[in-house]
């Protein structure tokens, strides 16, 4: 994988990284192996990330702006263009959607799936196909943790499979993605 390094005038290293999610959200994903020297820092929303930077709070942020599938990751890209805040580096990284759920859950029992809105329109064929109602959540990892939580066998949550293992969800299938080609362009972005 290709590490987001440091750019001249980049002056959050070593540092903590901002990030829009629940821990094993794809964006945490990214800011542990693309800034493995940062401290990864959640905010539950994109606007809370970029605050979290714009007050100083944090040296970085690391944001989705583009989805191969999808086009434009929203409200994420306008906030990063309105912000103001200079773009140090981007990744353009795989992404790999995985169905979970409670240990003993199967596959035939599950009714909805939950995630956050852009990771559920990269897999609306798959889903459609298997019958699972897509329901929406402010974030993958947290959808995850919420399927955790409430230990219910027809409910599934639409993440990365780091986040099966944060959770303790079992897998019931890899690879959900619509496209094998699905990937996200990261950005880096400092005050």
């Amino acid at each position: 994988m290709e590490a987001v390094g440091r750019a001249p005038g980049d002056e959050s290293v070593p540092g903590r990284c901002a990030y829009q999610g629940a821990p094993g959200a794809f964006s945490h994903e990214a800011c542990v192996d693309l800034r493995p020297w940062d401290e990864p820092v959640a905010y539950d929303s994109f606007e809370d990330a970029i605050a979290a930077l714009k007050a100083g709070e944090v040296g970085c942020a690391l944001i989705p702006v583009e989805n191969t599938t999808i086009g434009r990751v929203e409200p994420a890209a306008s906030l990063v263009e309105s912000a103001g805040l200079t773009v140090v580096s981007e990744v353009w990284r795989p992404i790999r959607l995985a169905l979970m759920a409670a240990p003993g859950a199967r596959l035939a029992d599950i009714k909805t799936a939950e995630s956050h809105p852009a990771a559920l329109g990269q897999c609306t064929g798959t889903l459609t196909s298997l019958g699972i109602e897509p329901v929406q959540a402010f974030d993958t990892a947290g959808a995850a943790r919420a399927v955790a939580e409430a230990a219910d066998p027809t409910r599934a949550a639409v993440a990365p499979a780091r986040a099966a293992e944060v959770y303790e969800l079992s897998i019931l299938r890899n690879d959900l993605q619509d496209s094998a080609d699905n990937r996200t362009r990261f950005v880096l972005l400092s005050a």
